[in-house]
C-alpha cells in the first residue's frame, strides 16, 4: 500500500514543483501573481501575503499559479500579457524546466551512493555466439544501435528490443575512434541463469567506470537524457500507430507500475531497493511531465509558447494588438479535449486492472 501512497505523493510533488517554477519566474520577472494553490477544488486554508493568496485546496491533486491577465487584456502593466514577450516565454517554460531539473536531481541522489557505473564496453563473448566473426572485438564500447546513441549500459537491451529483426546497425568506439560495423546479427540464444533458462545476446559486459564527481554528473545527465528519449520514442510509436490509446497509461496505470516495480525490487533487495526503484520511476515521470508540457498543444505550456510566437508574428503583419481572449478560447477548448483524453485513458487503466 505504501508504494501507492508514494506514487501519489510523487505526482503531487511534481505538479507543485511545476507550478512553483511558474510562480518563481513570474515573481522574479515582475508579473502579478494573484494566487498560488496546492491542490484543486474548494479552499481549505488561505493566507494572503502582499498581492498573492497562498491556498491549500481540498483535492490533493494538482495546483495552479494564477497570474493577472493571463487570458485577457488589462491596463495593469504587471499583467502577464502586458510584459515583454521574453518574460512571458521564460515564465511559460519555467514549469517544465523545474520538472526536468527535479528529474535530474532525483537521479543524481539515487546514483550518489554507487561505487561505480557499469558501461557498454564488451568484456567477452559467449561461446557459439558468432559475434566475433562479425567484427566485434573485446574492448569495443557500443556507441550506437540502429542510429540511436547508447548513453548508459541499460540502453543496450532497450535498443535491441526495439528492432524489427535481430539484425542491427552497430557503431562502436574502438581505441577512442568510432567504427561502423554495419548490420550485425544479434540473435539471442538460450542461457542458463539462476536455475532457469533465459535468452541473451552473446556479449559480456563487466567494465565499471569509477565514481568521481564528474562521472556521477555525467551518468546522471545521461540517465535523464535517456528518459527524455524514451518519451520521444513513445510519441513516435503513438503517431506511427505502433501503439494505441489502450497502450497509454494515465495516473492510475502509472501508480500501478510504480507499485509493481517497487514491490518486485523490494522482494529482491529489501525496502530500500523498492523505494529507490519507485523514486527512479518518479524521475522518469518528472522528465516525462516536463517534456509533455512543452508539446505545442493548446492548454499546455508548449501550446501557449507556440501561440506567443504566432501572436507576435500576426501582430507584426496586421499591425494591431490581438485580444488575448481568443487565445484563451483556444486553450479552453484544448483543456476540454485533454480532459476527455485523460478520462478515456483512466477508464482504460481501470479496465486493465480488472483484466478487461
Amino acid at each position: 500500500m505504501y508504494y501507492i501512497i508514494l506514487a501519489i505523493l510523487i505526482f503531487g510533488f511534481l505538479i507543485i514543483i511545476h507550478e512553483l517554477g511558474h510562480f518563481i519566474a513570474a515573481k522574479r520577472l515582475g508579473v502579478q501573481v494573484n494566487e498560488f494553490a496546492v491542490g484543486m477544488g474548494p479552499v481549505l486554508l488561505q493566507r494572503k501575503r502582499g498581492e498573492t493568496a497562498y491556498s491549500l485546496r481540498a483535492l490533493p491533486v494538482g495546483g495552479f499559479c494564477a497570474m493577472e491577465g493571463e487570458d485577457e487584456e488589462l491596463d495593469n502593466p504587471r499583467a502577464f500579457n502586458s510584459v515583454a514577450w521574453w518574460r512571458r516565454l521564460i515564465i511559460l517554460a519555467a514549469g517544465s524546466l523545474m520538472n526536468l531539473l527535479a528529474g535530474f536531481l532525483i537521479v543524481l541522489i539515487l546514483l550518489a551512493p554507487s561505487a561505480g557505473f557499469l558501461t557498454a564496453e564488451i568484456t567477452g563473448f559467449f561461446d557459439g555466439g558468432g559475434l566475433e566473426a562479425q567484427g566485434l572485438e573485446k574492448g569495443d564500447v557500443l556507441y550506437k544501435i540502429d542510429g540511436e546513441r547508447v548513453y548508459i549500459y541499460q540502453d543496450v537491451s532497450l535498443l535491441l528490443s526495439r528492432g524489427e529483426s535481430y539484425f542491427h546497425e552497430l557503431t562502436v568506439l574502438r581505441d577512442g575512434k568510432k567504427v561502423d560495423l554495419g548490420s550485425v546479427n544479434m540473435t539471442p540464444f538460450p542461457y542458463e541463469e539462476n536455475g532457469g533458462t533465459t535468452e541473451k545476446v552473446g556479449l559480456n559486459f563487466g567494465a565499471v567506470e569509477e565514481k568521481t564527481a564528474a562521472s556521477l554528473l555525467k551518468n546522471s545527465f545521461y540517465n535523464s537524457v535517456d528518459f527524455a528519449r524514451m518519451v520521444r520514442m513513445g510519441l513516435q510509436d503513438l503517431l506511427s500507430g505502433k501503439v494505441g490509446v489502450r497502450d497509454m497509461s494515465g495516473m492510475v496505470g502509472i501508480v500501478k507500475v510504480v507499485k509493481d516495480s517497487g514491490e518486485e525490487a523490494e522482494a529482491q533487495g529489501g525496502v530500500a531497493a523498492g523505494v529507490s526503484q519507485a523514486l527512479y520511476l518518479g524521475a522518469f515521470i518528472a522528465i516525462n511531465l516536463g517534456i509533455m508540457n512543452l508539446l505545442p498543444i493548446p492548454a499546455l505550456d508548449g501550446g501557449r509558447i507556440l501561440c506567443l510566437f504566432l501572436t507576435m508574428a500576426a501582430e507584426k503583419i496586421l499591425r494591431r494588438r490581438i485580444d488575448p481572449k481568443y487565445e484563451g478560447y483556444l486553450h479552453a477548448a484544448g483543456m476540454v479535449l485533454l480532459l476527455g483524453l485523460m478520462a478515456v485513458v483512466t477508464f482504460s487503466d481501470v479496465f486493465k486492472l480488472f483484466g478487461k
